[in-house]
């Protein structure tokens, strides 16, 4: 319903402003009556509201903790491109050495 209420802003795009605000809203105002009425619209709402209580229990990091752990990612980062770095250098000398284009 609210998909239909864009497309009739879209629709009316010769209209006035007023009209075309008008679809949308009448849009998101059936999406909610809808919702308000049916079994998987209330099945929504008390999801939603479960999902907001869980997200207040949540303990976010602290600025020493995001910064230790973005340091620590950072650095695996360097390590894990210089190995590839040095592997993918070994495999080219190797391919070289089969392939008798070696420059030593």
């Amino acid at each position: 319903m609210v998909i239909a209420g864009i497309a009739g802003f879209y629709y009316l795009a010769d209209s006035a402003t007023v009209v075309r605000l008008a679809a949308v809203l009448a849009g998101l105002a059936a999406a909610a009556v809808t919702m308000w009425y049916t079994a998987p619209g209330q099945q929504f709402v008390v999801f939603s509201q479960d999902a907001l209580k869980e997200a207040r229990k949540v303990v976010w990091p602290t600025r020493k903790e995001t910064i230790q752990t973005t340091g620590i990612v950072f650095a695996f980062v360097v390590v894990m491109a210089i190995f590839l770095w040095v592997v993918d250098a070994g495999l080219l000398w190797a391919v070289q050495l089969l392939m008798g284009r070696s420059d030593t």
